[in-house]
């Protein structure tokens, strides 16, 4: 397959990456009539070619969105300026393979093998027009177990990456944008990360103590600040529980409010379906947690960390949730609308405080924020899909990706951050098309 700088990016067929995919097996194996695939500024978004051995192939500026690219073997492979984001790459081999500039974002890279892999700054093509270098971005990208041992990847974003466990023994990340990423257990000896930016990233159980490099964490996570074990409680918390269940009851004739604020809740795993309504968890660890259907009514839950944690149809009715973090939350069908609250002839409408709060990667799907205050709230490519905004606001809000396919925003209150003016649904998903 030619390719002529300028030309427009050539499409195939599943047949014809088939039969490509088979010339390059011959290739491999020495056979006559084998000759080594090369799929240079080609789309093969949507297609398949999972569990095939493509070593050595030659994938320069190929657009390779969405694809099923699990347990495909791309060692010493050409990923050159290559898009691969939302692609499916659980255990897929890129050892060894030249992936400089390539965009991997939003990709699943479970277990991924990118030992010695090249990931430094290259010139992202475009229609064959090579542009301003750009970095490798991993932006959003779930590397769980990944392993990036030796890799060069300097400049490299991997911010709001999921790389808990992952093994990054001597890799290059000097330079590297790794604010927000969850690094829990990552094994960082000998890495190299010098002018890194770790801001925000969990950082527990991994032995950053090992690198030497200054390199900027502040308002990270680690082992020494993340706060007490909801284990060296006095009092279990199961009987803490009930006694605030019977304080609600009560309004507060007996029992006593449960306080959690600064506590590390993450031993505990799991409070699925707890009734939890007017808690106190200021700056609690919950990340990671099965907090299925808890319900939180009323809770003060400013600056909580909520990262990764399983939050499906939860309930935050006319809670204070300032500054809380949710990126890469599953929040779909949870309830973030007011509450009213009715004593004799007084009516008070409680709405939901979101104001700060970060919601990147998050996927909202169906959820309700029906009135919710979203001042300067990062949404920037959460799943809005089918959410009832209806008279929320916006202002200030980073909706940069956002998907808002079905959401009714029927009132709401929208302005761009960057700009102050004010934008519409319809401007949002002009840009998205574009």
């Amino acid at each position: 397959m030619s390719y002529v700088a300028g030309d427009p990016i050539q499409q195939i067929s599943q047949d014809q990456l088939d039969a490509l995919v088979s010339l390059h097996q011959r290739y491999l194996e020495g056979r006559i009539g084998g000759r080594r695939a090369s799929l240079k500024h080609t789309n093969i978004s949507g297609l398949d070619l999972r569990h095939q051995n493509l070593k050595q192939a030659d994938f320069s500026g190929c657009i390779m969105r969405k694809m099923d690219l699990s347990n495909t073997n791309f060692q010493e492979a050409v990923l050159y300026a290559c898009d691969l984001s939302f692609s499916n790459l659980h255990n897929t081999s890129f050892v060894r393979a030249d992936m400089r500039g390539s965009k991997i974002e939003s990709a699943n890279l479970i277990g991924a093998d990118l030992e010695q892999a090249d990931l430094r700054v290259g010139a992202i093509t475009q229609d064959g027009a090579y542009t301003t270098p750009q970095p490798v971005n991993f932006r959003g990208a779930n590397l769980s177990g990944a392993r990036l041992a030796g890799t060069m990847a300097n400049n490299a974003d991997f911010s709001d990456a999921i790389m808990s466990r992952v093994n990054v023994q001597n890799a290059d990340l000097r330079g590297a944008k790794l604010e927000g990423a969850d690094l829990t257990g990552a094994d960082m000896n000998g890495v190299q990360l010098a002018g890194a930016d770790l801001k925000n990233a969990i950082l527990t159980g991994a032995n950053v103590k090992m690198v030497m490099d200054k390199f900027d964490m502040s308002g990270a996570i680690t082992d020494e600040n993340i706060g007490p074990s909801v284990a060296d409680l006095q009092i279990p918390l199961v009987k803490l529980i009930d006694e605030h269940q019977l304080w609600v009851r009560t309004s507060g004739a007996e029992g006593r409010q449960l306080d959690l604020s600064d506590y590390d809740l993450r031993e505990i795993g799991s409070l699925k379906m707890e009734k939890l309504t007017a808690l106190r968890a200021k700056r609690a660890k919950f990340f990671a947690m099965n907090l299925f259907k808890i319900e939180l009514q009323s809770a003060v839950l400013d600056e909580a960390d909520f990262r990764r944690c399983d939050l499906e149809e939860a309930d935050f009715r006319g809670s204070s949730l300032q500054r809380a973090k949710f990126s890469h939350a599953k929040i779909s069908r949870a309830n973030f609308s007011s509450l009213l609250f009715s004593k004799e002839s007084n009516h008070r409408l409680a709405h939901c405080d979101l104001r700060w709060a970060e919601f990147r990667y998050a996927d909202l799907t169906d959820a309700k924020l029906k009135g919710a205050i979203l001042h300067y709230a990062d949404l920037s490519y959460a799943n809005l899909s089918g959410c009832d905004l209806r008279e929320c606001d916006f202002t200030g809000a980073n909706m940069e990706g956002a998907i808002l396919d079905d959401a009714n925003l029927d009132g709401a209150i929208l302005e761009r951050q960057q700009t102050g003016k004010a934008f519409s649904l319809d401007s949002l998903k002009q840009e998205d098309e574009s």
